[in-house]
């Protein structure tokens, strides 16, 4: 339903929300998230000129999230690098279809609203976990220690010590 680009998009706004400010590279984003440098490179400017994430340059430079995770949805993730597309015309230009849409696509339509309203009402901050769920990006080793390994993957990125 979401692309990878949409996916590694979130890894990222995730791992910055959980490192609140701390600048990160691209190298130790895409350590810690398993995201090709070079693609999360290109996904982290389209965040970056949305406004949800800031990049400085410089020795203790990086990339930091700009928005509250508590107020940043899912939704505006996926808009700023892939947006949810709604179907508000026939997709084939039948002329039968000229006014709305089949029950096909009306079907489809009112599953991507779901989605859109689903996103919309997640916060950045409901996908960081609790003391009751699994720990976010767990599919590879994390906590103190992994944190230390990706922020070594290229030097540290501040002066403030890993969270």
């Amino acid at each position: 339903m979401i692309s990878q680009t949409t996916e590694y998009a979130l890894r990222a706004v995730v791992y910055l929300a959980q490192h609140p400010h701390e600048s990160w590279t691209t190298r130790q984003i895409a350590a810690a998230t398993q995201v090709p440098a070079g693609y999360l490179s290109k996904v982290l400017q389209g965040l970056s000129r949305s406004g949800l994430i800031a990049s400085q340059r410089g020795r203790h430079g990086g990339f930091q999230l700009t928005q509250d995770p508590a107020k940043l949805t899912v939704l505006e993730v996926v808009n700023a690098v892939e947006p949810i597309r709604r179907i508000n015309s026939c997709p084939l230009k039948l002329g039968a279809h000229t006014d709305g849409l089949c029950p096909l696509h009306k079907r489809l339509d009112e599953a991507i609203a779901m989605v859109e309203k689903t996103f919309g009402d997640t916060p950045v901050l409901d996908l960081l976990g609790s003391e009751d769920t699994l720990e976010p990006l767990c599919e590879f080793p994390y906590g103190p220690q992994f944190t230390e390994r990706a922020r070594n993957a290229q030097g540290p990125a501040t002066d403030k010590p890993a969270s």
